[in-house]
């Protein structure tokens, strides 16, 4: 990476002045331009109203710090408004910047920043750390040994082994319910989390439960409606928040609808789901698994019972008496979709809808564990537990392959490293591989809609991080994880130092026998600490970001408002880097937060940060100064993209 500074804006709110605007709403942007890079004469911002292309002239407001600032104002006129820079510099020569970086080029569309009208997320979510519970393996309470276990199931003892082997690999029960949950949040709280999000709860034929037999009511293995309750209303009396798992892309082959519909044709569910045959006995499941059969969303009843209205399945645990606080849509990616089909927007759309009729001030997340942009433009998820942008991306980097002999579901013994099912195997990043692979699955997702989404190291689909990161480095992958824009993700046991080969094999019951114990312990604060850093800090939550230094093995980036930045280190290895003025501002006042790290500032302003890897360090400085705008006292008009003034009057 070049060590020139480069013009830059995002979305925070040192750039945007209303991040949740409404359509027809003025919004100003701002951009700088380090001093130093070509003399800039003229700045145009490039928005696409209708997909038409619209040219605003920005005016010049002034410099501050080594910053030379430009603002314009845009008329929101689309949910997804994109908009780039476009600078023209004193030799003729023009530069472009959107969220693809600065080009000569011109850029994609997909890829300009994007203001999103509507749909805002709840305000709870800036400063959102989320914990992720599989209930089986979390904690049994008192009352999971006088429960009668279901045919289907094959108790196991808390500290029995997982079996890796199908029927035991989604059979076997520990008995973890939701009382177990409730007496354990004194260690939720202690972490520092505010947001509980667990895996599906309603009655399966699985431990996992994405086999729901029914939506209407609570697993009773896991202590029925009533414990969730009690759940509900521990974790919000301690001034939390918890959000509920749902399949809506499939039902379990068990549930009431599906044996309404299952060889009985004319049946009113039987437009649930894509049958195959006259008689219904073929049909459509997920990726052709028999016990999840795929629902069919154009039909009305189904949408009406299960997304739309008061009534629906999606209202029911959001509304009174339960109140929880959002959705996790199961392979949301697929929902709705089956080859020429595609109702996923409207799907989609109306769960949003319910949502907010319901209780305005919950959050909506898509699974999609791949590119996810297209979907992710604002319209109805806030964010996405999505895998390629940063957690492989980490994982490539910061993992160090093992050969671990295990057991496949197939009962095949093999040494590979899992990679999120991907068969050619796990590859090996650098560090601005990792950076440039974040950029890439970001750069068509707008600003507010990537700070909501997830960015955990792994989770119930994947393989543990601990089990193939390179030595020293879980503090430098926690750390990012934590500091990064979006939502960070603690997958119960990671604090813990578990591992696991696979996404079946990570779902190990957590020891808290060990909880006192000093690697166990020593793992827990680390967690801790880093929370605690992510939620004191702002910046950490919604400031603006910009990469300072990347090479093979550090990256150095700072998140930035008007109160503080914070300046933040990641390492594999040794790392000795020069920032040049005016990169970053206030260094002389750095305040260390975390980390064993150096930071000196010279004589003409470049600040030094160095570190023997692996290292993570982060350390406060004061907030960014800009001058005041001067967009709205210009007036600057728009002008038609491509059209002069006479010849567009001449044309009405």
């Amino acid at each position: 990476m070049p060590s020139t500074l480069r013009p830059h804006h995002d979305g925070s709110p040192l750039h945007v002045s209303n991040p949740d605007p409404r359509l027809g709403d003025t919004v100003e942007v701002r951009m700088r331009v380090p001093q130093g890079f070509d003399p800039v004469a003229r700045v145009l911002v490039r928005s696409n109203p209708d997909h038409e292309p619209l040219w605003v002239e920005a005016s010049r407001d002034g410099v501050a710090d080594g910053w030379e600032w430009w603002s314009a104002e845009i008329e929101v006129a689309n949910p997804r408004h994109g908009y780039r820079w476009h600078l023209v510099m004193a030799d003729g020569s023009t530069w472009a910047l959107s969220q693809a970086g600065l080009t000569r080029l011109e850029p994609l569309d997909a890829f300009d920043f994007a203001l999103v009208a509507g749909n805002p997320p709840p305000g709870w979510l800036a400063d959102a750390v989320m914990y992720q519970i599989f209930p089986d393996r979390f904690a049994r309470s008192a009352a999971a040994d006088g429960r009668a276990v279901p045919d289907w199931a094959i108790p196991a003892a808390w500290d029995a082994p997982l079996d890796p082997l199908p029927p035991g690999r989604s059979h076997q029960l520990y008995g973890g319910d939701l009382d177990g949950i409730v007496d354990r949040l004194d260690h939720i709280e202690g972490l520092g989390v505010s947001l509980v999000y667990h895996t599906p709860i309603f009655p399966a034929e699985s431990n996992h439960r994405y086999d729901a037999s029914s939506f209407a009511r609570v697993d009773p293995l896991l202590g029925g409606d009533e414990a969730y309750l009690r759940l509900i209303a521990a974790v919000h009396a301690r001034g939390m928040r918890i959000m509920g798992d749902l399949t809506a892309n499939h039902s379990g082959s068990a549930h009431e609808w599906f044996q309404a519909a299952y060889g009985h044709p004319g049946a009113p569910e039987s437009a649930f789901y894509y049958f195959r045959d006259e008689a219904q006995l073929e049909y459509e499941s997920w990726l052709g698994v028999p016990s999840l059969p795929k629902f069919d969303w154009s039909s009305e009843e189904l949408r009406r019972r299960f997304i739309e209205g008061e009534d629906s399945v999606v209202a029911r645990w959001l509304a009174e008496p339960y109140r929880a606080d959002g959705w996790r849509i199961d392979v949301a990616n697929m929902t709705g979709r089956l080859g020429a089909i595609d109702l996923n927007a409207e799907v989609r759309g109306i769960l949003r809808r319910t949502m907010v009729e319901t209780n305005p001030d919950t959050l909506l997340l898509a699974e999609s564990t791949n590119d996810a942009a297209t979907d992710l433009q604002g319209d109805a998820w806030h964010g996405a537990m999505t895998y390629p942008a940063f957690t492989r991306a980490a994982w490539a980097w910061l993992s160090e392959p093992r050969e671990l002999a295990h057991v496949t579901p197939l009962g095949e013994q093999v040494t590979d490293a899992w990679y999120f099912g991907i068969p050619t195997g796990m590859p090996r990043y650098t560090a601005g591989e990792f950076a440039a692979q974040l950029d890439r699955f970001t750069g068509q997702i707008p600003w507010r809609v990537r700070l909501g989404c997830m960015q955990p190291l792994d989770t119930h689909d994947t393989a543990r991080f601990a089990t193939h990161a390179a030595p020293g480095v879980i503090p430098v992958a926690v750390g990012l994880s934590m500091t990064l824009p979006g939502l960070p993700v603690v997958f119960a046991g990671d604090e813990f130092g578990l591992t696991g080969v696979d996404g079946e094999m990570s779902r190990t019951p957590l020891p808290w026998d060990r909880i006192d114990e000093p690697d166990v312990a020593a793992r827990i604060d680390l967690y801790r600490e880093l929370i605690g850093l992510r939620r004191a800090h702002p910046a950490l939550q919604a400031g603006g970001f910009r990469w300072l230094h990347i090479d093979d093995a550090a990256v150095v980036f700072v998140r930035e408002s008007a109160d503080e930045q914070v300046l933040v280190l990641a390492a594999r290895g040794d790392v000795d880097a020069e920032l040049v003025a005016p990169a970053v501002v206030g260094a002389d006042r750095a305040q260390a937060l975390f980390g064993d790290a150096t930071l000196a500032v010279s004589a003409d302003g470049s600040v030094v940060v160095s570190a023997a890897g692996p290292a993570f360090a982060a350390w406060r400085l004061p907030g960014v100064v800009a001058p005041s705008s001067t967009a709205a006292a210009s007036g600057a008009l728009p002008q038609a993209g491509g059209i002069a003034d006479a010849e567009a009057a001449a044309a009405h």
